[in-house]
């Protein structure tokens, strides 16, 4: 018998005959009802009007046939409807292998037993031990035609149920399922380790392993987080980062939570152990004087086994677990965008999980989403998840409602690699299969490393309160080092226990030296580094007063020149009427036929950074458009539905400009632009929110990050965040940004608060924040109505000439009057109906002062605008927010009774109340002239 090809092939006496099949196939086209029923019906199924993708894990059947794809199993006389049979049950068993050997998989090392699954078995599909020496056909296994069924039960058990077990086949992509089932069936899942590689292993295992030894033994019931039980971490990722480097991987951003920080700081970050000694000891010095020692980060250069440099960057991170997950993914952004990676081939997010909080923590899902979207992916991402089978004290059964914590990330399409971490070998293979799928379809990998947690959630707890019988089980466990080395020691090759013991000895010398070296007062050796080098070597923090201001003016041609740009489009491209409007109002902006507005403002404020050299980036839900139609930054052509920014068409060289809509998502989405800010300092990067109470839901990126980060970590960043905020009657939820809680949060210069008034304030303020070398974050409180007030304008000669002011005096008050009986100080929207009302009633002798930067306020420009007015004159501070709201708490902390000891300070406001506003937009209208009428009474 040979194949199409004229290549002999051997007769097989247990296989139907080839010749006989064709003949039958040829029949079949010609007369299907000259067919025998059982094979009618089988080439029926096969035909051409097939859809893609199914049964595709089953031999092609066709005119012309080859030996590999022989598909029945049987003697030659058995009937057709037997063989098709047999050979469908065969099919059946490996699909059951590829979609349910993870449910059999031998992934907990502490070897609980499992549920059984009777589809894994042959019995389960008739099979007796006289069909298992039969041979059937395998074109779907990776490299074989023909195979018993005895060999592919084998092959299946080795790939899917030993210490890893996969999920894939719930994957839609067949070239993805096919790649990753001949990746792992060709190899029985198993990484072909040298012994040198082996002994790596062993190496990473004991410094692990003694590091951990030697903190519970040197600093008893400190709270270290323990990485006791999970020791194969320090392994896996000194595997990944050495594949990782061999692949191209020049740059690699790492986050995770407490447990084990310490262990990866010391082994695989290269700190010094010294310092994390000296931080044990808690002397207040250094960078643990602002937090506690196994939140901080850390970075060095890792030079690979070849020779390769990697950068390592391990992100600080508060105990609120997951949140820096969109931190480290918006820092590797940046990475790359400066590096022009726009493929993610040269740096890597490797994000690091507990089981519990993976499962259970939102923003794990909104980073998630956020993976593949243009404006914030990195080329995927590997996610280990150190799975300690318990969160604080709740057993999986109370923490989710899935089978596995990692069933959240199926929604990305990707394979999820469940491998026992008391397996080193194992987990080799799951490193190396994770980052070639990542690098060959540019998605997300998942790890699931199954471990134990050898102590309680910290060192000062007793686990077996709770969990006495999964403790007593995990107290007979020997170290996954000592198990590894029995391994090593049955090899035709072994590692002896004199070397692995001189190893151990060799560890604990260093560890002792290094704790005799933290005890000297005047040690630096080995001190981490100075946050302020590199791209940062230019910017500072600390105090707003000794930072000079800058020169955020801008010569009127240009800016004229830039609008006339920014009202074009490229010829032919259909412009939305309304649109169209718009682009003729900025055309006549332009020729100083009308003021400008403040969208008109802010993208003059962009256009004259990108083209000086700044990049720009704004995201955020309906961002370019604006949630109030008033950006249009990236315009639709009616037609044919194409883009077009004219943001991103100003100059040849001018410096990029993104402008994105975002996911609805605000957590996810304001920790990816505050990690963007800490590795761009140099840009302007904004997150929009759609209506300024939003942040409510980023709350804890705001405390835990944006607000505390330099006290905490010494750490600074430039991020703008435009909250939209006034009362318009939009009711609780769309009125207010909460503005008291920025003002409750800044101290010490840590960040900046403003509510602005006109497009040119808000022009000068966004060049001033990339423009000055001092990077705090600053918090806008962005208008709605004021976007299209006919007072809320500005010249260009304001912006030409002008500068950023934080206190606006009144221009309007009639200086010629009678003294005022009192000064109206306020901040945001309500000035523009304070001068109505003022022009209204023909009160022009009182002042109305508007306070632009709420924080840092500064006394000398406040007292400077008070001091043409005579003391003792009453003021009230007027607001809109109720009187336990907004900016008064703050004001009325900060001053008292008395502005300066000389003018005596009152309340305008809505009465205090749980809700920002209501929902009536009457009984709005009524309480804002009720407002009104009080400060001019």
């Amino acid at each position: 018998m040979s194949d199409p090809t004229g290549r002999a092939a051997p007769p097989e006496p247990n296989v139907l005959s080839l010749a006989f099949v064709e003949e039958l196939y040829a029949r079949y086209l010609r007369d299907p009802s000259s067919v025998p029923a059982p094979w009618r019906a089988y080439f029926d199924r096969r035909g051409p009007g097939e859809p893609d993708g199914a049964f595709e894990e089953r031999p092609q059947i066709g005119p012309s046939l080859s030996p590999g794809t022989l598909f029945a199993a049987a003697e030659p006389r058995t009937a057709p409807k037997t063989a098709i049979e047999l050979q469908d049950r065969v099919d059946q068993l490996i699909r059951a292998y590829r979609n349910r050997g993870h449910m059999v998989a031998r992934i907990d090392p502490l070897g609980r037993p499992r549920e059984p699954q009777p589809e894994l078995d042959p019995a389960h599909y008739g099979f007796t031990e006289e069909h298992m020496d039969l041979r059937f056909s395998v074109d779907t296994i990776h490299g074989a035609r023909m195979m018993t069924l005895r060999e592919i039960v084998r092959r299946m058990q080795n790939t899917y149920c030993r210490s890893i077990g996969v999920q894939f086949n719930y994957i839609e992509n067949v070239r993805i399922r096919r790649w990753l089932a001949a990746r792992m069936e060709s190899t029985e899942n198993r990484l072909p380790l040298s012994r040198d590689d082996q002994w790596r292993i062993l190496t990473r295992l004991t410094d692990a392993v003694i590091f951990e030894e030697f903190i519970q033994k040197k600093f008893v019931g400190a709270k270290s987080f323990s990485l006791e039980g999970a020791e194969t971490l320090i392994p896996l990722l000194d595997l990944a980062i050495e594949k990782s480097g061999r692949s191209g991987i020049a740059e690699i951003v790492i986050g995770m939570a407490h447990r084990g920080r310490l262990n990866v700081l010391a082994n695989i970050l290269g700190k010094s152990p010294r310092w994390i000694f000296r931080e044990f000891r808690d002397t207040g010095e250094g960078e643990a004087a602002g937090d506690v020692k196994y939140h901080l980060g850390y970075s060095r250069d890792w030079v690979t086994s070849d020779g390769r440099t990697v950068h390592l960057s391990l992100c600080f991170n508060p105990s609120h677990l997951e949140f820096v997950d969109p931190v480290a993914m918006g820092r590797l952004r940046a990475k790359q965008d400066r590096a022009g990676d726009a493929r993610g081939e040269r740096g890597l997010l490797v994000l690091i999980h507990g089981d519990a909080a993976f499962a259970g923590e939102g923003v794990v899902q909104e980073t998630l989403n956020m993976s593949r979207l243009p404006a914030y992916q990195v080329g995927g991402t590997l996610h280990i998840i150190v799975n300690n089978q318990i969160g604080f004290t709740t057993p999986p059964e109370q923490a989710r409602s899935t089978r596995y914590a990692t069933d959240l990330a199926k929604m990305l399409q990707i394979p999820l690699f469940h491998v026992n971490g008391e397996d080193p070998e194992a987990v080799a293979q799951a490193v190396d299969l994770a980052l070639d799928f990542r690098m060959a379809f540019g998605r997300d990998a998942v790890i699931d490393m199954y471990c134990f947690r050898r102590r309680g959630h910290n060192e000062g707890d007793e686990p077996s309160f709770t969990q006495p019988l999964l403790y007593k089980a995990i107290r007979a466990r020997k170290s996954v080092r000592e198990s590894y080395l029995e391994h090593l020691q049955a090899l035709p090759d072994p590692v002896s226990r004199e070397e692995a013991d001189r190893l151990v000895d060799e560890r604990r010398r260093t560890l002792e030296a290094e704790l005799s070296a933290s005890e000297a007062p005047e040690a630096t050796d080995g001190a981490p580094q100075s946050s302020f080098r590199g791209i940062w070597s230019a910017y500072k923090g600390g105090r707003d007063k000794d930072v000079p201001e800058v020169d955020t003016s801008v010569p009127r041609p240009r800016l004229q020149a830039l609008l006339e740009r920014l009202s074009a489009v490229p010829e032919g491209f259909a412009v939305h009427p309304k649109i169209e409007r718009l682009l003729q109002a900025r055309r006549e902006m332009a020729a100083g036929k009308r003021p400008l507005d403040w969208a008109a403002a802010e993208a003059l404020a962009f256009a004259t950074l990108a083209t000086e050299g700044v990049r720009v980036r704004l995201t955020g839900q309906d961002s370019e458009r604006g949630t109030f139609s008033h950006r249009h930054a990236v315009l639709h052509d009616q037609e044919n539905g194409s883009t077009y920014m004219p943001l991103a068409h100003l100059a040849p060289d001018q410096a990029p400009v993104v402008i994105s809509n975002s996911p609805l998502s605000e957590v996810g989405v304001l920790g990816f632009e505050y990690g963007y800010s800490l590795d761009m300092p140099e840009a302007l990067v904004i997150w929009e929110a759609q209506f300024g109470d939003f942040s409510n839901v980023a709350q804890v990126i705001i405390d835990q990050f944006i607000a505390s980060a330099e006290a905490k970590w010494n750490r600074l960043s430039g991020l703008v965040l435009l909250l939209p905020h006034g009362f318009e009657g939009m009711g609780p939820e769309h009125s207010s940004a909460r503005l008291e809680r920025f003002l409750m949060l800044a101290v010490r210069d840590n960040m900046q608060v403003v509510n602005l008034t006109t497009p040119a304030q808000f022009f000068h303020c966004l060049r001033r924040q990339v423009l000055r070398p001092w990077r705090k974050p600053l918090v806008v409180m962005s208008p709605k109505s004021l976007l299209r007030h006919p007072r809320a304008v500005s010249s260009l000669d304001a912006l030409a000439a002008g500068r950023f002011a934080r206190i606006l005096p009144d221009p309007g008050a009639d200086a010629a009057a009678a003294p005022p009986d009192r000064i109206l100080i306020c901040s945001g929207k309500i000035y523009y109906e304070l001068v109505e009302a003022r022009e209204a009633l023909g009160r022009s002798e009182v002042p109305v002062i508007r306070v632009e930067q709420l924080y840092p306020l500064s006394n000398e420009e406040l007292r400077g605008a008070l001091a043409g007015y005579p003391r003792g004159t009453r003021v009230l501070w007027v607001q809109e927010e109720p009187s336990n709201m907004g900016a008064w708490p703050a004001i009325r902390l900060r001053f008292g009774d008395t502005l300066f000891g000389s003018w005596p300070l009152e309340l305008v406001s809505r009465p205090p109340a749980s809700s920002p506003a209501t929902g009536s937009a009457s009984r709005h209208r009524r309480e804002q002239q009720e407002i009104l009428e009080r400060a001019f009474a």
